[in-house]
């Protein structure tokens, strides 16, 4: 096999056009056009989602005296296995998108079968009644987490364009995604729309965000976005923070591959949520959850036996 010499590849090379690089409205058209592309095909998508806490709390049945020194804490480590699809509350103003989840298991203790959490996923989404969904949300914050903010798996939907309009961006430099050059724009929304939903004990509130979102130099392909909010509580500060990495799945359309949540109490880290997920599979809007996945090649057959 002949080969070319250095010199001819290094003009070879040099002659080619380099790769014009998308322009600032061309890349924020490629965002939104992911982030409705995955707005319209999340509702159909399902996957199981695996959900690692790591929070430092005070020992059990410690009760707080006036005077009394504050506790060691010890760390809690829970894992909480879930189906986890996406629908809308319908009594919801916005109809924005938020996540649903039906636990299969807690620490390794099995809750119920995969195949019944993703008929009662099926039921609870197509459900008119959104007390049936919103009980859906509390239950899952009730299998003993400590806070638990949800959403953030979705947080490219900010970006659709008619999140763009509720939000200030701009370039903020380039970097690295794995492989993949990106460059980097910082974003701040200017209302609590599309914000994260955070449940604390008994309450859910909703509050704005801003942070970095990161896009393939080349083409403008989303592929991480990070996110923080903070608010002073009773004299103190609460920072939560969030890494969403999006990888385009098997069916075209970006989705969720992981989530690194962080809440932090006067700059010190309490708890960690790390999401992970399978690939996404898409079903029928029927109770039985139809799967429209390629069937696995059969293995082959047994060698005969000498």
């Amino acid at each position: 096999m002949s080969l070319l010499p250095a010199a001819l590849l290094s003009m070879f090379f040099a002659a080619q056009p380099p790769a014009q690089q998308p322009t600032l409205p061309e890349i924020l058209a490629r965002v939104a056009e992911e982030a409705e592309v995955l707005a319209q095909n999340a509702p159909k998508a399902l996957t199981q989602e695996t959900l690692e806490q790591r929070a430092l709390i005070p020992p059990p049945r410690f009760r707080p005296r006036v005077g009394q020194a504050a506790p060691r804490l010890q760390l809690s480590v829970r894992e909480i296995v879930s189906e986890y699809s996406v629908g809308t509350l319908k009594e919801s103003d916005s109809h924005d998108l938020v996540e649903f989840r039906q636990v299969v298991s807690v620490d390794g203790r099995r809750v119920q079968s995969a195949e019944q959490a993703r008929h009662a996923l099926s039921l609870g989404i197509q459900s008119p009644d959104d007390r049936v969904r919103k009980r859906m949300l509390e239950d899952f914050a009730k299998h003993g987490l400590v806070d638990v903010a949800t959403d953030y798996g979705m947080i490219l939907l900010a970006f659709t364009k008619r999140g763009l309009q509720n939000m200030q961006l701009k370039l903020a430099g380039e970097t690295r995604v794995g492989a993949e050059r990106a460059l980097v724009f910082s974003w701040r929304q200017t209302s609590t729309a599309g914000g994260e939903l955070e449940f604390s004990g008994n309450r859910a509130v909703r509050r704005s965000l801003q942070g970095m979102l990161f896009v393939r130099k080349s083409d403008g392909l989303p592929l991480r976005v990070q996110a923080w909010a903070e608010h002073p509580d009773a004299k103190r500060t609460i920072r939560d923070q969030a890494t969403v990495d999006y990888a385009l799945s098997a069916h075209g359309f970006l989705m969720p591959v992981s989530v690194v949540h962080r809440h932090y109490l006067d700059g010190r880290l309490q708890i960690e949520n790390l999401y992970r997920y399978e690939p996404f599979k898409l079903f029928s809007a029927d109770a039985e959850i139809k799967f429209t996945e390629v069937p696995e090649t059969p293995p082959p057959p047994p060698a005969p036996q000498k």
